[in-house]
Formats: structure tokens, C-alpha cells, sequence
């Protein structure tokens, strides 16, 4: 018993490490949801692990209820935890969070396939998640790793980089070497949230779509100069800078 108060302890004091707006204790204990969720989350995950399963899914339910935030009794989360404002948080079943992590509303740590074992993801040490961000499947974040808000992630994340975007790329480069990503794929083709881990990022798509144009361009540029020069051979030389209307040959004569 005097072990989980002072984990509820450590947890309200990370509230007022990362949330500025936190006045008091008790306006913290008494009126944060993701300090409420944690709580229950904690009893129920020791629940868990006494096959209290019933009981401990009861409780998880309950919290979802008054909270918003689905945290399932499997979940693994380490000390210091900080949900802000929480509202459509989803953390899956094998879920494993380490220490000093934070996440904000609407973030899902969720899985991509129905198959048992790990199927959702290991947030590591001092992870920070964005608003509306979406980590799917059995992969790794590294420790201080942070993720954009809104940002949809498949594939693991070194540790110390900033990931955005759909599919998120890093914009902050590390000097670790590339981790391999995982296998994603599902025996009877299930992708739970439409997430592939090769899914293309629209940025890289649109840039390829521009080359591929400015490619075409050049190709038909090059096409009308030696057409020019079969013309008019001082186009070619540079003799002429343009062709009058006398220049070009009478096609209807031709005929």
C-alpha cells in the first residue's frame, strides 16, 4: 500500500514537471483525468496479474468511462507517466511504456494484426507523443524519441529523433545505425487502420510526381529543338533566334 502511494506521488509530480497549469495537489489529483486513468489503470494491471481478469477489464472499462482514456489492464507503464488532457487516448494490450513518457490526447498506441503476442509498440524512456498521433505495431520508439502530432507511425523509431508526418519520416537525424522494421503482415490480410508499413509519404510522392514532370517537359523541349533544326539548320548554331511565318514550309502544298 505504501508503495502505490508513492507511485501516485512520483506521477502527480510529473504532472508538474511538464504541465505548467497544475496549481496544487489536489487540483491535480482531484480533477486530472489521465492522473484518474493511471490510478486505475495501475490497480487493474495488478488485477491482471493476479488473473483477476473480470475484475481487472471492469475496472479498465470504468476508467474509459469517466476519463476518455482506454488503457488495457495488460499494458505495461513505467514510473512517472504523464497523459495531458487524455480525451480518445487508446493503449493496447501489449503495449510496454517506459519511464518519463508523455503522451497527449488523442494518441494510440495500437496493433496491425490479430495475431497473439507483441502486436502493439514499445514506447522507451523520456518518449514524447503529439496530439493525434498514431504509433502502430510491435516496434520500438526510442528512448527520447519524439513524435508530431497527427503523425502515423509503422515502422521503429531510433532513439533521440523527431518524427512526423504520414507515414512519418524523421526530421531530425540520428547517428544510430537504421533498425529492421518488423513483419507486418497478416496470414488473412488484416491491416488494423489501414496502416502498411510501406505506406507512402505523400511529400515524397508529390516531389516524385513533379520530377517526373519536369522529365516529360525536358523531353519534349528536346523533341521541338531538333525538330527547329531540321527546319532551319542556323537554329542550331545559334544564328537564329527565332523562325518568322515564311520560315516554315507550306504543308498544304505539300499535299
Amino acid at each position: 500500500m505504501i508503495q502505490a502511494f508513492k507511485q501516485i506521488k512520483r506521477d502527480i509530480n510529473a504532472v508538474f514537471d511538464r504541465d505548467p497549469a497544475a496549481r496544487s495537489f489536489a487540483e491535480v489529483l482531484l480533477t486530472y483525468p489521465g492522473i484518474h486513468a493511471l490510478i486505475l489503470h495501475r490497480l487493474s494491471h495488478f488485477l491482471w496479474r493476479k488473473n483477476w481478469r473480470f475484475l481487472a477489464r471492469w475496472i479498465a472499462a470504468f476508467s474509459r468511462f469517466m476519463t476518455g482514456i482506454e488503457i488495457h489492464p495488460a499494458a505495461q507503464i513505467g514510473r512517472c507517466f504523464f497523459i495531458d488532457h487524455g480525451m480518445g487516448v487508446v493503449i493496447g494490450e501489449t503495449a510496454v511504456i517506459g519511464d518519463n513518457v508523455t503522451l497527449y490526447h488523442g494518441v494510440t498506441l495500437g496493433g496491425t494484426t490479430w495475431n497473439s503476442g507483441k502486436r502493439h509498440p514499445t514506447l522507451e524512456d523520456g518518449v514524447v507523443v503529439g496530439a493525434g498521433a498514431k504509433i502502430l505495431g510491435p516496434f520500438t520508439v526510442g528512448r527520447g524519441a519524439k513524435v508530431g502530432s497527427n503523425a502515423v507511425v509503422v515502422k521503429p523509431v531510433e532513439a533521440g529523433v523527431t518524427v512526423v508526418g504520414t507515414s512519418a519520416r524523421v526530421i531530425t537525424p540520428s547517428t544510430a545505425e537504421t533498425t529492421q522494421t518488423r513483419d507486418y503482415a497478416d496470414s488473412i490480410g488484416f491491416q488494423a487502420y489501414g496502416a502498411m508499413p510501406d505506406a507512402a509519404d505523400p511529400v515524397v510522392e508529390g516531389f516524385q510526381t513533379l520530377l517526373a514532370h519536369m522529365q516529360e517537359q525536358d523531353r519534349q523541349i528536346e523533341t521541338l529543338k531538333d525538330a527547329l533544326c531540321r527546319l532551319d539548320p542556323k537554329f542550331c548554331r545559334g544564328e537564329a533566334s527565332s523562325l518568322g511565318q515564311d520560315d516554315l514550309p507550306d504543308f498544304a502544298q505539300d499535299e
